[in-house]
């Protein structure tokens, strides 16, 4: 059985364990395609280990994930390898860049392991970059970049496979007031314009206003789903 159309994730009583320590337990949550999702809660609630296993770089312990309806969770490494790559991009705090490289460089990274030529690649990060407003920047190394351009190179790099969805952890963390903000109004476009599906996590209510719907996490459960303001303190989202 797959997951609606409407739902680009649907991860069904999924738990997860490191070592001795039950990080979930029976957590269910799905992701509607083409929404911006922000994930909340205090440091060890389980934030990045949610977010580790959307993005496929952590197998549930037990329970089912889908994702566009494929159900991935008994998957082999290389075939998660490969689905991650097509299907999700990822942003992180510390922008995760390579150094003494090109912006240009480094959005063609994730294209390596796609059947398309030099000449194509080209064409395509340069088409992303110009996407997250970095037009005659192609060829600035990283060390040459403010903070904020190389959080839009990151974006750029994960756009460029054309994902089915982005993961943001903490995507304004180290940046100030002002970058942070013009990086949420490129998300926000991005979605509006493409219809891009998001799920961020972030400690900054300002940063999470810009998603319609928000998780709170406490003890690796979900306690609380807000929908513009609205809450249902049930949390609908856990499943039956």
């Amino acid at each position: 059985m797959g997951q609606s159309v409407a739902n680009l994730i649907d991860m069904r009583d999924v738990s997860f364990s490191r070592g001795d320590r039950c990080i979930f337990d029976n957590i269910s949550l799905t992701v509607p395609r083409g929404k911006v999702t922000a994930i909340m809660g205090p440091s060890g609630s389980g934030k990045t280990t949610l977010m580790s296993i959307l993005g496929l770089l952590d197998r549930p312990t037990s329970g089912q994930y889908f994702l566009e309806g494929e159900d991935i969770s008994s998957l082999s490494k290389d075939k998660m390898a490969a689905i991650r790559n097509k299907k999700i991009g990822f942003v992180f705090q510390n922008f995760n860049l390579l150094p003494r490289t090109t912006a240009l460089e480094n959005v063609e990274l994730p294209l390596m392991y796609s059947n398309i030529n030099g000449k194509e690649s080209k064409e395509k990060a340069m088409e992303a970059l110009a996407n997250v407003g970095l037009k005659g920047w192609e060829y600035h190394r990283t060390n040459q970049l403010s903070g904020g351009q190389m959080q839009r190179v990151a974006i750029a790099r994960a756009l460029v496979n054309e994902p089915s969805i982005i993961l943001a952890d903490e995507p304004t963390g180290n940046l100030d007031s002002k970058n942070g903000a013009e990086i949420m109004d490129i998300f926000t476009r991005l979605n509006r314009e493409q219809k891009i599906t998001l799920v961020m996590v972030t400690h900054d209510p300002v940063i999470a206003s810009y998603a319609r719907r928000r998780l709170y996490l406490k003890d690796g459960q979900i306690v609380r789903e807000e929908l513009n303001g609205k809450v249902d303190s049930q949390a609908s989202v856990q499943g039956g």
